[in-house]
């Protein structure tokens, strides 16, 4: 069992004990002094000691974990034992209402408002401010709706009391009638703390959210990195808990890494402003409008697991012109190959707009395993004297290093690393790069691959 848990158990238990010795207290001194006051607030301290036994079960029962049947928890219990409460309430206040009238409209009756009867309320009102404070805080700190109802009925408790005592006092001093007319007062505080505990509890039960809390959710999430929108946001209270469901736009260029992260963080950022919130948080993939035409190509052939390169985009006449390569299974059928161009070609016309014209490019997507093993030392030194050589003439590459040449059943196989300016853009050192491994095939015949690995030039 939580601490939380234990703590609403504890308060509910002390609850049925106070209510119980207030309801014999209450009832002896209404028997024994004839006041219709105070046997009305005995008969509400009955059904007091009603509710807070329901509370005990309630509480205990909205404890439970969820599980197959009830996914959201049990929460809603506490909800339930409290409109059960309302009831209860409701019935008590006509009750007392008609036996009010009844007395006004007999004899006078006979009060004896002797001190023990005054003892008697004076310890219960005592009593009911001291439980009412102490179920106030509990149920602020747990968000329980059924202990929150109890301290509701303490505090109409307090208040009616105070009514009985003032009826008694009067009818002390001559006024027997004031005592039904403190009857009154007590029906309607039974009756208007049923009404807001009734109003509270519907709402519950209805799945009303928050009051203000969308608002607040709405600011705090857009606030949010990578959050492009807030499509909606849906809200209900669930015992203890807020639960929630929150679909935000983000762009659909981002990752799927990149989504899951955008959404812990709005998850994280209510949590921190709502400790008690619990939010489903879904992503709808956005077009934004400052999308390049690159990023939408990308994309496209990104959903169907294509790659593509050498993306080259032409304005002809106010028409524009997309081309790119797209690499397939070298061991593919032709025709299927073609097929899978020709989807990816329609749907970029989808995409970008019939009136574009796309053309691909097919090329084989080939993986070699080639056995091999490494070139003696003086081969070596001598590939990579002409690498540093031909760097040198380019101006663009330097420290060439960490050299590795193997033999292979096609020929040499090439790899070294190289540093280049980190301020140079990647196609002027991809052109670089290109440029000093033709070189070198045309220097050291037999070399079949060269691979070149740039590197920032360190400070």
């Amino acid at each position: 069992m939580s601490d939380t848990q234990a703590l609403k158990q504890t308060a509910a238990l002390a609850s049925i004990g106070a209510s119980a010795a207030l309801t014999l207290a209450k009832l002896t001194a209404g028997l024994f002094s004839g006041s219709l006051a105070l046997l009305s607030e005995a008969g509400h301290s009955l059904l007091d000691t009603g509710a807070t036994i329901l509370t005990y079960f309630a509480v205990r029962a909205a404890g439970r974990p969820a599980d197959e049947e009830h996914h959201y928890g049990h929460g809603k219990f506490e909800a339930l034992a409290a409109l059960a409460e309302t009831g209860f309430l409701f019935a008590l206040a006509a009750f007392v209402v008609i036996e009010a009238v009844r007395r006004l409209s007999g004899p006078e009756p006979h009060i004896d408002a002797s001190w023990p009867v005054f003892a008697v309320l004076v310890v219960s009102i005592i009593v009911d401010i001291t439980r009412w404070r102490a179920l106030s805080k509990v149920s602020r700190d747990t968000k329980s709706d059924a202990l929150a109802a109890d301290a509701l009925h303490f505090s109409s408790d307090f208040i009616a009391s105070t009514l009985v005592l003032l009826g008694l006092i009067a009818a002390r001093y001559g006024y027997p009638q004031g005592d039904t007319f403190a009857a009154f007062g007590v029906a309607g505080f039974i009756a208007i703390a049923g009404f807001r505990l009734a109003r509270r509890t519907i709402d519950t039960l209805l799945d009303r959210a928050p009051q203000g809390m969308a608002d607040r959710l709405e600011r705090i999430i857009g606030r949010v990195p990578g959050v492009e929108s807030i499509e909606h946001i849906k809200l209900r209270a669930a015992g203890a808990e807020i639960l929630g469901e929150v679909d935000i736009g983000v762009a659909r260029t981002s990752s799927i890494e990149r989504v899951s992260a955008i959404r812990e963080a709005v998850r994280d950022a209510a949590g921190r402003a709502f400790p008690d919130s619990n939010l489903t948080v879904t992503a709808t993939p956005l077009a934004l409008d400052d999308e390049t035409l690159l990023q939408r190509v990308l994309l496209v052939s990104a959903r169907r697991r294509l790659p593509v390169h050498h993306v080259t985009v032409q304005e002809i006449g106010g028409r524009r012109s997309v081309s790119f390569d797209i690499e397939l299974d070298g061991r593919m059928p032709h025709g299927k190959a073609h097929e899978i161009a020709t989807d990816l070609e329609n749907a970029l016309e989808k995409e970008l707009g019939g009136s574009i014209e796309v053309e691909s490019h097919i090329e084989p997507l080939q993986m070699q395993e080639l056995p091999g093993h490494d070139i003696s030392p003086a081969v070596a030194e001598h590939i990579l004297s002409a690498l540093q050589r031909r760097a040198a003439e380019g101006g663009t590459i330097s420290n060439v290093h960490n050299l590795r040449v193997r033999e292979t059943p096609v020929g040499l196989v090439v790899n070294y690393h190289c540093r280049v300016d980190p301020k140079l853009p990647v196609l002027a050192v991809h052109e670089a790069v290109d440029e000093l491994d033709h070189k070198l095939r045309s220097d050291i015949p037999g070399v079949a691959r060269v691979v070149g690995h740039a590197e920032p030039l360190r400070n």
